[in-house]
């Protein structure tokens, strides 16, 4: 019952849920960014500013760096997450500290030699601004960099405010295993499912909340709240601007497909970078599905439609360096969405990930495969499409700001 209480030192701003006459007429969803905007700037007038962003930190299409500079913000130093600070870098690239050339501000990063910020990197910063799109997934390296963002505050005396943006799969869709310890890694360090249903912001709180991240004090902690958004809301009933997250979730669809099909980076079968359209293009040069298992498959699924696609991967600077089966010729499926409310990602991703091992000649998991699931894994047909979210719904309520 103390968690109930959530007496640890974290302010959080519940804001109403009015929207701005500024916005365009089909936006439900003023994000946290937008309402530091309007309403918090002052608090920060006499403040060393850091900025861990990356080029989803957009309010009206212009990046919080620039609005920030203008309206003479101190900013003083700037954070790089993976993908880069302005999103030069694909999946699993090292980001190097530099200097940003349009400002010649200081760049440290956070996907290099140190994931965490460290001493020096802090010395010149009273207040960190977090703000970066997620995808809702556990796997999704920003909520990582978030915790490990507020272990180094604590230990530097730093305040951070994590300025709040929608979970683009809802507040009410969770799904897939939690994280066991042993499976701990960059891409997964706290036992929350796969899909989680939390805004950065919540969780955020739960990871000071449930002490899963290490402090002897406890982080200043501010999460500035959206206006409008509700936990019924997928992506597109937010009528906010898709702003790809990292450069292979180029739309919402990719990024809602991606909560399952994630999974085929565990194994030898190409889950489609290096094509336009990653996540929703698996195959290899050895799979052969037939007409008939992909009639199953969507008369399982009713609301995607899966078709057979051939495809050569590629090599694409900034977005997939040395993809699976780079230049060879791929036999496969392409997924597109009818019905993102009827479908659960997760559970597709598990059924269509077992549909194409069997019909793949030589495939194989990988050890990475339990990362990404967070569960022991030695055979395909230990992925079970069934799971147990019930206590973690119960834990995470006391977080919930919407």
């Amino acid at each position: 019952m103390k968690r109930l209480l959530l007496t640890f030192s974290v302010i959080v701003l519940v804001i109403g849920c009015t929207s701005s006459k500024s916005h365009p007429d089909d936006q439900q969803v003023q994000v946290g960014a937008e309402v530091l905007i309007e309403d918090f700037l002052s608090e920060l007038k006499d403040k060393k500013v850091g900025l861990v962003m990356n080029p989803t930190a957009r309010v009206n299409g212009i990046h919080m760096l620039d609005t920030l500079l203008s309206t003479q913000i101190n900013i003083t130093a700037l954070f790089a997450p993976e993908h880069g600070f302005r999103g030069e870098a694909g999946a699993g690239e090292v980001i190097k500290n530099g200097i940003d050339q349009e400002t010649g501000l200081p760049v440290y990063s956070l996907y290099g030699d140190s994931k965490k910020p460290t001493s020096e990197m802090l010395q010149n910063v009273d207040v960190l601004l977090f703000d970066m799109q997620d995808v809702g997934a556990r796997f999704y390296t920003y909520n990582v960099t978030l915790g490990l963002v507020l272990e180094a505050a604590a230990e530097n005396d730093v305040a951070v405010w994590v300025l709040d943006r929608p979970n683009p799969a809802g507040g009410e869709y969770i799904a897939g295993w939690v994280l066991q310890e042993e499976h701990k890694s960059f891409v997964g360090a706290y036992p929350i499912p796969m899909a989680h249903g939390m805004t950065l912001g919540e969780l955020a709180q739960m990871m000071v909340g449930e002490k899963w991240i290490n402090f002897k004090q406890e982080p200043d902690l501010k999460v500035i709240s959206m206006k409008g958004w509700k936990r019924s809301m997928k992506w597109p009933e937010t009528g906010l601007a898709w702003h790809p997250p990292s450069p292979n979730l180029p739309t919402f669809e990719h990024a809602y497909v991606y909560l399952g099909t994630v999974l085929f980076e565990g194994t030898n079968i190409s889950e489609g970078r290096g094509t336009e359209n990653p996540f929703l293009t698996i195959g290899s040069p050895t799979t052969n599905i037939t007409d008939e298992d992909i009639q199953m498959l969507n008369e399982q699924f009713p609301s995607v439609a899966v078709t057979k696609t051939t495809f050569i991967p590629q090599s694409m600077p900034g977005k997939s360096l040395y993809p699976k089966f780079e230049d060879e010729q791929c036999y496969g499926v392409t997924i597109s969405v009818d019905d993102y409310e009827q479908l659960n990602p997760i559970r597709f991703g598990v059924e269509l990930l077992k549909l194409m091992y069997h019909s793949t000649e030589g495939a194989a998991i990988k050890p990475f495969i339990k990362n990404l699931s967070g569960i022991n894994i030695e055979s395909i047909e230990d992925l079970i499409s069934n799971w147990e979210v019930k206590e973690f719904k119960k834990m995470r309520e006391p977080y919930l700001l919407y």
